[in-house]
């Protein structure tokens, strides 16, 4: 059956409306601009040969057009996407006039843009139109549709083509807005996790004021944003104008940029960090680095790297580095977040560093006072040095010229002759006054743990050791330490001390960390020390250390014109610590005073003064002149070596009263009045062997 020429007519038309239906339904499913170009064959195939479709898009400066996307034949010119047109001839009377414009021949129009020129031998002949792309807000710009040569385009070609170039404007305003879209996620997504990251390493500084726990806990927050490799915090080292590596934080490297602890600092570097500028390195940019740098960087497959330097107001801090294994890590934008990083860290890095000085400050002077009050506490026998006798004056001229040297002084003389009040009396002479005159008493302290009192021990060093604690080297640091009795220290540990005098340097015990200080030491002793180094007791080297000023205190009994000051002044001083109002002293108790032994020196005399205060009623003073009658037990004028025969005597003796025991009731140390520990320790330095009090 024959349909009629009418319904004929209206079959093609039918079908390419429903193309469009289905071009526009596709829009709606999937707006994109290629669905729609790639769509035009489709719709205009049941009437013509669609040759090729071109869609050209206005740029941002008006006056050029690119080619975002096209449909052709495979003979059809293959120009490339992102190929520029001018605004110029018919494309610019389209664009202007909104209106189809219709070429002909598109050969002739393609010779007046030098970029088609050369496509226009092989489309001479076609027939073509311009349609503009465009909404009631906004021109897009082109699309061009050609025919083959011997196609021609219909009234109903044309209409269809201005609805698909429509389609294609609202295509292309939908995906505009969609890229805009997800461009303004991408965007909030990523300052978003940009804020997230200054707020956690903002925390970081807010809760941690260790530097190594601040930059531990900021290299975990960076490494999640940044998807580096490492972190390395660097601080400058002023005193030695080195780059100090303080925390490099790599869980995957095989710890080969660990030997880059320390690097140094050219004239061009500090140029860099005072720009504040941070820099991204590609693997070209690294080699230009040190070599040594650049060797371990290669063996660690680092390919891409972050500089940030630290900066504040009062200059340089250091640098923050990060590398990655993968090529361009590393972005130019990432560049201001990694200056706001870095300027958050280095305000850190200061207050932490000033927190840190105001802290050891604090200590010390912490340590300082309880120290000093634990002096004050202490017996203390002189408020001043008494006395006018030439002997005394001798001294106290040499006390005067040696104090403001800050050389060592090694004090001599017998016991109670005030060796220690004339060491205080150099340091308050010196420069040094102002800081700690810090003292330990060799003797008084168990030899195995000198060392301790001497350097100080860090926490666990050994069973007791509670808790991290300085040495009084650390609390006489600018100041003076006087070691009182230094002939008593061991042999084992006098190479140790030797060294802190010479090198100025430590470690505590249980650290390898070395300790610096600056230490005017002043020893003393009643020992024969040349002696002892014959006996291989001391070692010559230690000794010429503290030799360098020997100064010899007189004893009591080469001074007796200052006995009568100091029976007057330790007698008004006792006598108002016991609220007695003591006011003379007999002329032939001060004779008897003045003539007398005085074997324990100036102790001696306090305490005898201070016993007859206390038996005293009247204000005139009961001098108990029996006991000045009384023979010494034991002479300590003489030499060191008589003295320490006559100890060594005492002790072989009371243990052969206690039938050899040391320890327990009845036990040598009981009856000489000795600590068991410091019993032995007499011994073995007295040399006293088993053979010599056992039966």
């Amino acid at each position: 059956m024959r349909m009629p020429e009418d319904i004929q007519g209206l079959a093609p038309t039918n079908s390419r409306y429903r193309a469009l239906l289905d071009v526009s339904r596709a829009m709606v499913e999937r707006p994109t601009v290629k669905a729609v170009v790639h769509s035009f064959r489709a719709v205009l195939s049941s009437s013509c040969r669609l040759h090729g479709a071109h869609l050209y898009i206005l740029g941002s400066d008006g006056e050029s057009l690119h080619l975002l996307e096209f449909d052709r034949e495979a003979d059809a010119p293959a120009i490339k996407i992102g190929t520029r047109i001018s605004r110029i001839g018919e494309v610019a009377r389209a664009l202007e006039g909104l209106e189809p414009v219709f070429l002909p021949d598109v050969s002739q129009e393609m010779l007046k843009h030098p970029e088609l020129a050369p496509f226009a031998a092989e489309s001479v002949g076609r027939p073509t139109y311009v349609f503009p792309v465009s909404t009631s807000q906004q021109r897009y710009g082109l699309l061009v549709v050609t025919k083959d040569r011997e196609q021609q385009f219909a009234a109903e070609d044309v209409e269809l083509l201005r609805s698909l170039a429509s389609h294609v404007a609202v295509a292309f305003e939908f995906a505009l807005a969609k890229d805009n879209a997800e461009l303004y996620q991408r965007q909030v997504v990523k300052e978003r996790d940009r804020l997230r990251l200054l707020l956690e390493i903002n925390n970081c500084i807010v809760s941690k004021l260790d530097l190594n726990e601040l930059f531990r806990s900021a290299s975990v927050s960076i490494r999640s944003y940044f998807g580096n490799d490492f972190a390395g915090f660097w601080l400058i080292d002023k005193q030695s104008n080195q780059l100090e590596c303080v925390v490099l934080d790599f869980p995957s490297g095989k710890g080969l940029l660990l030997a880059l602890e320390r690097s140094e600092l050219s004239d061009a570097d500090h140029e860099k960090l005072c720009a504040r500028v941070p820099e991204v390195l590609s693997i070209q940019d690294m080699e230009k680095l040190p070599s040594r740098i650049v060797e371990k960087l290669k063996a660690e497959s680092i390919t891409s790297m972050a500089i940030a330097p630290m900066m504040t107001a009062s200059g340089p801090l250091g640098v923050i580095t990060m590398g990655s294994r993968q090529p361009d890590n590393f972005r130019q934008e990432d560049l201001d977040l990694l200056s706001q990083i870095s300027t958050q860290i280095a305000l850190a890095v200061d207050n932490a560093i000033a927190y840190g000085r105001v802290t050891e400050a604090r200590d010390r002077l912490e340590e300082e006072r309880l120290y000093l009050e634990s002096e004050i506490r202490s017996e203390y026998n002189f408020e001043d040095i008494i006395g006018k006798s030439a002997a005394l004056r001798k001294v106290l001229d040499q006390v005067a010229i040696v104090a403001r040297t800050g050389s060592t002084v090694l004090l001599h003389g017998e016991t109670g002759t005030g060796k220690e009040l004339f060491a205080r009396a150099i340091h308050n002479l010196s420069q040094r006054r102002e800081r700690t005159f810090v003292r330990l008493n060799c003797a008084a302290i168990p030899s195995g743990l000198v060392e301790s009192e001497l350097f100080g021990h860090e926490k666990g060093a050994f069973t007791g050791a509670l808790m991290q604690k300085k040495g009084r080297f650390e609390l006489a640091d600018h100041g003076t330490l006087f070691l009182d009795e230094i002939g008593d220290i061991s042999l084992d540990l006098q190479p140790k001390l030797l060294r802190a005098l010479q090198e100025r340097e430590f470690e505590r015990l249980g650290s390898t960390k070395t300790i610096r200080v600056n230490v005017r030491l002043i020893a003393a002793t009643h020992r024969d020390l040349q002696a002892m180094i014959r006996n291989n007791q001391f070692r010559e080297d230690l000794f010429y250390r503290l030799n360098v000023c020997p100064i010899e205190i007189p004893p009591l009994r080469e001074r007796r014109e200052d006995i009568p000051l100091l029976v007057h002044y330790f007698v008004l001083r006792h006598s108002r610590q016991m609220q007695k109002r003591v006011k003379s002293v007999p002329k032939p108790a001060m004779e008897a005073l003045v003539n007398a032994d005085w074997p324990g020196n100036i102790r001696q005399l306090e305490n005898f003064i201070e016993r007859c205060v206390i038996f005293t009623q009247g204000d005139e003073l009961n001098v108990l002149r029996t006991e000045l009658k009384k023979p010494s037990v034991r002479s300590v004028a003489s030499a060191a070596p008589s003295f320490e025969q006559a100890e060594r005597q005492a002790i072989v003796d009371a243990l052969i009263a206690a039938s050899g025991r040391i320890a327990g009731k009845g036990g040598a140390a009981e009856r000489l009045g000795l600590k068991r520990t410091t019993l032995q320790n007499k011994m073995n330095k007295l040399n006293i062997s088993r053979a010599e009090y056992s039966g």
